[in-house]
């Protein structure tokens, strides 16, 4: 007799992140996960209670990937720490569609958002520290920044737009600017 071949939770994880990449969250069902992982739908429900679990599982590994992006880009040097965020975010976008959509192209689905709220955090700071704004000052005008990235990743994501890497680095140079000018001068 063969030995049993165990599934690990890990396992199911690797699997569904990668079955979301290839088709996108709606994709995602027990059958279709076990086919992909070769077994029946037994070793998902022994590891997970519920699909919508597994959907959880597969947020917080993309929320990771997104975040390692971000550290990556940051770390690079290659553009200063604000302006390298986004940029890593709209590369996101670019290079894991379907998992930059599942993060920030549905309805809330009202999971753990601490990702989201320790960059939002990182990210009034550095305005904080490059322009001299404070509280409601630099929520805004990150806010406003964000919305201006994310409006770029979003068209990105669905080929809506594919824009070169330049005139993107150039387009969030003069937000920036333009938001700067605008905030620092009032």
């Amino acid at each position: 007799m063969a030995p049993r071949v165990k599934i690990t939770r890990e396992n199911i994880i690797n699997a569904a992140v990668e079955a979301v990449r290839a088709e996108g969250i709606d994709a995602l069902n027990a059958r279709a996960l076990a086919a992909r992982l070769g077994c029946s739908t037994q070793p998902i429900f022994s590891n997970f209670s519920t699909m919508d679990e597994v959907e959880l599982a597969v947020i917080k590994e993309a929320n990771e990937l997104c975040e390692e992006y971000i550290n990556r880009e940051v770390a690079s040097g290659e553009y200063p720490p604000y302006k390298a965020s986004g940029m890593a975010y709209i590369r996101f976008a670019r290079e894991e569609k379907e998992l930059f959509k599942l993060l920030y192209m549905r309805e809330g689905g009202g999971e753990d958002t601490s990702l989201e709220s320790s960059l939002t955090a990182r990210m009034e700071t550095t305005v904080t520290r490059n322009t001299g704004l404070r509280d409601d000052g630099a929520k805004l005008f990150h806010l406003e920044m964000w919305a201006f990235v994310h409006g770029i990743a979003s068209m990105t994501a669905t080929g809506f737009l594919d824009l070169e890497w330049e005139l993107i680095s150039k387009m969030l140079t003069d937000s920036y600017l333009g938001l700067k000018k605008h905030f620092c001068e009032e």
